[in-house]
């Protein structure tokens, strides 16, 4: 190297190590604050108030994109497309905003990283321990899943659409699969829709149009379909080998 180009070299220091320090720097407190008040009004509905993961969307601190983003440039994407295909719709926000949130998800990454222990939570890693060919057997034989779920129907792309231990729970716990309902009138007329109530006097439906009815269960006849209910009965039944198996092949429906 010459000495003209060292000196040039050594010259654009001071200006590129501005660059980079003024990239890891910190942004001020009201531009982080009004990035909370617009994550709280637009994202905290499914991605919870602090962005850990909330029952639909999953935690933003532990994300890779939002780890790799540089002051909103891949967040903004993100949120001005959607996500279309995992639910998430897009929005209409401001380069300014897009900068807030970047701020506000960023600060919620690092208090992540300072929790007790050094760590957020589970890892996805910490879930892929299981056999997939056993888990693809138990899903076709002792577990039943098979007779009401379809890896090329409901659940095809679920492992594109949720990982790590969201996937789990909504395996474990599938609080978003609604009962159904179907009630036979005096008439003998088959009614059908989602079980919106049901105790020992009343049973409850909200049909297709979005209306709400009731009838006294001593007056009708009704079915009810309940699909959360054979994941609970499973519960009680599953081995940990079991668990980690059926994972490891959920895993794989991408």
């Amino acid at each position: 190297m010459s000495a003209l180009v060292a000196a040039g070299v050594l010259a654009g220091l001071p200006f590129l190590m501005a660059q980079t320090n003024t990239s890891k720097a910190a942004p001020p407190p009201a531009v982080v604050e009004r990035g909370k008040a617009l994550f709280g009004q637009d994202c905290a509905f499914c991605h919870g108030r602090d962005a850990g993961g909330g029952e639909t969307g999953p935690d933003l601190t532990d994300s890779e994109l939002v780890a790799s983003d540089v002051r909103g440039d891949k967040i903004g994407t993100v949120v001005r497309n959607g996500r279309p295909e995992n639910g998430m719709p897009p929005f209409k926000v401001s380069s300014q905003q897009i900068t807030e949130l970047a701020a506000f998800l960023h600060q919620q990454g690092k208090k992540a990283d300072t929790r007790p222990g050094g760590r957020r939570g589970v890892a996805v890693s910490d879930l892929q321990t299981g056999n997939v060919e056993a888990g693809k057997k138990y899903f076709n034989g002792a577990g039943g899943c098979s007779s009401c779920h379809s890896p090329t129907g409901d659940l095809a792309n679920i492992a594109r659409r949720h990982r790590g231990l969201e996937l789990e729970k909504r395996m474990l716990y599938p609080r978003d699969a609604r009962a159904t309902v179907t009630v036979t009138l005096p008439s003998g007329k088959d009614m059908t829709g989602t079980l919106s109530f049901k105790d020992e006097f009343t049973v409850g439906m909200t049909d297709q149009s979005g209306w709400y009815q009731s009838w006294p269960t001593n007056q009708v006849k009704y079915t009810i379909h309940a699909p959360a209910e054979a994941h609970v009965e499973l519960l009680g039944k599953y081995t940990d080998d079991d668990v980690h198996n059926l994972m490891a092949y959920v895993q794989t429906l991408r």
